[in-house]
């Protein structure tokens, strides 16, 4: 039986040469699919966020505690993603 998860990716199989130029190919039309369903995932949750006009109701109520949770949570998302970062540290001579 054969084992079809190391033959995965953008590689060809193993009786075939694909090419540096067929991998970049498929490289960049994955890469143009997954940046145009993120803009159209956008775009659809920002429409349905404008239809429904929570945030102006929340602001008009409460501008202030929506600006303070607004910049808490930026600083935490800024705060975690630099504490995924890894750490680079000079290699001793």
């Amino acid at each position: 039986m054969r084992n079809d998860l190391d033959n995965s990716g953008f590689t060809a199989p193993s009786g075939r040469s694909l090419g540096q130029r067929g991998v970049a190919l498929t490289e960049l039309i994955a890469i143009v699919g997954l940046v145009l369903s993120t803009i159209i995932a956008a775009t659809a949750v920002t429409v349905g966020i404008a239809h429904a006009d929570v945030v102006g109701n929340v602001i008009d109520n409460e501008g202030t505690m929506f600006s303070i949770t607004l910049l808490l949570g930026m600083l935490g998302l800024g705060g975690y993603s630099a504490l995924t970062l890894p750490l680079h540290r000079p290699k001793k001579h």
